[in-house]
């Protein structure tokens, strides 16, 4: 990948979206400017789950905002990533649709996990390097991130579907507050804490970190108020807890330090995070300035540096499934030199499809773990459902998308959503496969391949053809199969006498 010098973060978040953008100097990233917009686009999901139209609207304008702040920033250096209300959305694909048209880059959808692991890693870079453990809690505007970690490392994360959005909306209709309603979203709050308790205080911390919105705006009017000299203390939460019943609502006009901005989705947050203190038995917290946009962009780096956490998870899930090293190695080479056949002089270093094809050729087999038959399927359901630190949803539904497609019949792939740019790799790989069957260390064949007018074609020495009847008879089924998703595959066998000249030239 190209060296980046300027780098760009952009957060959807349930309340707010963010762009952060940062220079990299030594492998530190300084920031140079940022936007904040106020969306709440967790207030807009209609009951069936939906994002209506006028929330639409405001999230589109704001990243027309983001998108000329970006204009002429190269791709590989901008990462936009979406949250709990775009995963839970059943309209999102055609929102992101337009909201990538409108901020000019595309935009991920992550797993609540991988959320809270960016989150991790955007607050242990804005502090102070520590031994300890930390405990960092984040309370977004749908969902709440909980992980502990020691240095740069998550050890354990989590993502809970509540947020200070979603729980503003739901216990304090309209702004009201008073005892009931407080009791109401504490113990649901405290109920989704419970299944996580004895895990985390099993592993243990030493030092509980806010980080986000809700975090440094109840840090804020804690100070303001006298109620703490700095963080977040149980006493201190206690007290606002009763300013705001005492208020009758979260009045910036009556409370010190409170942003009107803020004013809508307090209540929600204050909730959670009293719920959070006492299930988990915090006294006090440190605030800290890190949050989800900051961890994106260290993550940017380290893919811009080649440290890419998704190039480790690939080679952890090869590890833990016990994959056959040696055949992935087989198969990555042989699809990898397809893959460039097909378009001969395409820059490789940037190409997030050849990456996304070594992936792929290296995760094929996990399936093989848990069954042969159909190890194919039990591969693609894996790579859809696991937790896969550094990818976004639609990398995994890809990489599931080409390694269901790799084997079997093609035609039961018509409702598998495979876009244009897959096919391509889905060729690469299963002829790889195909190619490789025996699994052994063999002289391959003289191969020549091209994109054909509606499909692909193949040149093979018709002597190996000869010799190898069985591959043959596969390469005939296999222009059947692609036949069958409309597509063409022309095999033809190379004369003794061509694959030598071939072979001197």
């Amino acid at each position: 990948m190209a060296r980046q010098e300027t780098l760009a973060a952009v957060d959807l978040g349930s309340n707010s979206f963010h762009l952060q953008i940062g220079r990299v100097v030594d492998g530190q990233i300084y920031p140079l400017d940022s936007l904040r917009e106020v969306v709440r686009i967790g207030a807009g999901l209609t009951a069936d789950k939906r994002i209506d139209r006028a929330t639409q609207a405001r999230a589109l304008e704001a990243l027309r905002r983001f998108g000329e702040r970006l204009r002429g920033f190269p791709r590989a250096s901008v990462r936009a990533v979406g949250t709990n209300t775009l995963r839970v959305a059943k309209n999102a694909p055609q929102f992101l649709r337009e909201a990538r048209h409108e901020l000019g880059f595309p935009i991920e959808v992550i797993a609540g996990r991988e959320e809270a692991r960016l989150i991790y890693l955007g607050v242990a870079h804005a502090m102070p390097p520590a031994p300890h453990k930390r405990l960092v809690i984040d309370i977004g505007g749908g969902s709440t991130e909980l992980v502990i970690g020691t240095g740069l490392e998550p050890q354990l994360t989590e993502s809970l579907y509540m947020g200070c959005v979603s729980y503003s909306l739901k216990y304090f209709s309209e702004g009201r507050v008073d005892k009931s309603r407080f009791k109401a979203a504490e113990l649901a709050a405290r109920q989704q804490v419970a299944g996580i308790v004895l895990g985390y205080r099993a592993a243990g911390w030493q030092e509980a970190v806010g980080s986000s919105g809700t975090a440094r705006s109840i840090e804020a009017i804690l100070r303001e108020n006298g109620y703490a000299e700095q963080g977040i203390t149980r006493d201190g939460l206690e007290r606002l807890r009763s300013l705001l019943v005492k208020q009758e609502r979260a009045d910036p006009e009556r409370i010190a330090g409170l942003r009107a901005n803020r004013a809508p989705v307090l209540p929600g947050g204050v909730a959670i995070m009293s719920a959070v203190c006492d299930e988990l038995g915090i006294e006090a917290m440190a605030v800290s300035e890190g949050a989800l946009r900051h961890g994106v962009l260290y993550d940017l780096l380290g893919r811009v540096q080649h440290k890419d956490m998704r190039a480790a998870t690939v080679a952890q899930f090869v590890r833990r499934y016990h994959v056959d090293a040696a055949q992935v190695e087989r198969v990555r080479r042989l699809a990898l030199t397809i893959y460039d056949a097909l378009a001969p002089g395409r820059e490789r270093e940037d190409d997030a499809d050849r990456q996304m094809l070594e992936w792929a050729a290296a995760l094929a087999e996990i399936g093989l773990s848990i069954e042969h038959a159909q190890y194919h399927k039990h591969s693609a359901y894996v790579l859809q459902n696991a937790d896969m630190p550094g990818f976004s949803r639609m990398e995994q539904q890809r990489l599931a998308r080409i390694v269901l497609a790799h084997r079997g019949k093609l035609g039961k792939m018509h409702d598998a959503g495979l876009e244009a740019a897959d096919w391509p790799l889905v060729f690469a790989l299963r002829l790889a496969a195909l190619i490789l069957r025996r699994r052994t260390d063999v002289k391959l064949p003289l191969l020549r391949v091209a994109p054909d007018e509606g499909g692909f074609e193949i040149e093979l020495a018709q002597s190996w053809l000869d010799d190898n009847p069985l591959s043959a008879a596969a390469l005939e089924d296999e222009a059947g199969h692609w036949k069958s998703v409309g597509m063409k595959l022309a095999v033809s066998g190379l004369s003794d006498k061509k694959v030598s000249v071939l072979n001197r030239g």
